[in-house]
């Protein structure tokens, strides 16, 4: 068999991260008086880099020293929400030991900010389980770029189209598809309906398996 990888998002697909993001976001706004609404987030905050959600809600460009500036003041505050509440999508860290003992790379491609990869890293400890682990700084462009699941493959040496992505927004999966990748949707945050077309889907973890995973390869 050819070397085969399953490479992860992690918010709201490792972890459902995202309504601790929204309770950060909200305080974050709240404090500079920047209207939002549930909708909005859904649209523009979900799977997006913060050069992005910064730029949509204060409708205007946010950049360089200011852009570092603000979203480490915002992650700051989710790291503090969340760092007591870390768990996995059920499930997760048995399928994670069933693919590593079927001899799988696997990796972790984020938009998020290292600093929220480690801190679920290190909790999880996933550094003793993933051949790669890439957050916003390694890369130049965001998903739906695929910029981050292309230089993973190549990192742990395996073609892209031997690669499965795990994704629950639709920029991250448009991302997955967009490497030539399988993509299996994570239904954490949105419907089937609201994403891009995925070779296949879950609620949680418990609903797939190394079987499935092959089969999806296979074809």
């Amino acid at each position: 068999m050819s070397q085969q990888c399953v490479i992860f998002d992690m918010d709201g697909v490792i972890c459902h991260t995202n309504p601790h993001h929204v309770v950060a976001f909200e305080e974050f706004f709240n404090k500079y008086k920047i209207p939002y609404t549930n909708q909005e987030f859904e649209e523009h905050m979900y799977g997006k880099h913060n050069s992005y959600i910064m730029s949509h809600f204060f409708k205007r460009p946010i950049e360089g020293e200011e852009l570092t500036k603000l979203e480490d003041e915002k992650e700051g505050m989710f790291r503090e929400i969340y760092k007591d509440k870390v768990e996995t999508i059920p499930h997760y860290m048995q399928f994670l030991e069933e693919l590593k003992s079927r001899g799988f790379k696997t990796a972790v491609a984020t938009s998020a900010p290292r600093a929220n990869l480690d801190l679920i890293a290190n909790f999880l400890k996933l550094d003793q389980k993933m051949d790669s682990m890439m957050s916003s700084e390694d890369v130049t462009f965001h998903k739906p770029n695929p910029e981050v699941y292309l230089k993973s493959a190549e990192r742990v040496g395996v073609s892209p189209f031997d690669c499965v992505v795990f994704e629950d927004s639709f920029s991250g999966v448009t991302a997955g598809l967009n490497a030539g990748m399988k993509v299996v949707g994570v239904l954490s945050t949105h419907t089937k309906e609201e994403l891009p077309i995925c070779d296949f889907y879950i609620n949680d973890y418990s609903e797939v398996n190394v079987d499935k995973i092959l089969e999806l390869l296979g074809k």
